[in-house]
């Protein structure tokens, strides 16, 4: 049966299925890879905050799905002791929106968000990111 004048919403991702995403990338990133991260939390956040667009100093029409804040890996000095974890977002709400809701697309853009911020922890800027992503695409 049709529903006319009715408008059907598709709720967006649950948190518990976008978590199991990220969860998802992390696992697809190479366990050498992963035995190598230190000091680095990855967490999960709906929005960036003001004062993180800010920092990023975006340009317009720019979307900020995940962001690394902390001492690359390749800049730490020695010793490198009590220092607060580095920190990997995950912006759940642009992801989605950037994904146009698709389900297929958002678990594509959390997989490659996931890696392209680890890069960053281990010291790669975005040129190099990019060669890599190239590379990787290519193989």
């Amino acid at each position: 049966m049709k529903w006319p004048n009715i408008l059907l919403i598709e709720l967006p991702m649950t948190p518990p299925d976008f978590e199991q995403l990220v969860d998802d990338g992390i696992k697809a990133i190479p366990k050498k890879v992963l035995d190598l991260l230190d000091n680095v939390a990855i967490v999960i956040e709906d929005m960036p905050t003001p004062a993180q667009l800010r920092k990023m100093r975006l340009a317009s029409g720019r979307t900020l799905l995940g962001l690394y804040e902390g001492v690359p890996q390749t800049k730490r000095g020695n010793p490198y002791a009590l220092e607060f974890p580095d920190k990997i977002s995950i912006f759940r709400l642009p992801i989605e929106h950037a994904a146009g809701g698709d389900p297929q697309a958002i678990k594509e853009i959390v997989k490659n968000t996931v890696w392209h911020e680890v890069a960053h922890h281990f010291g790669l800027g975005h040129e190099q990111i990019r060669k890599a992503e190239q590379n990787k695409n290519q193989s």
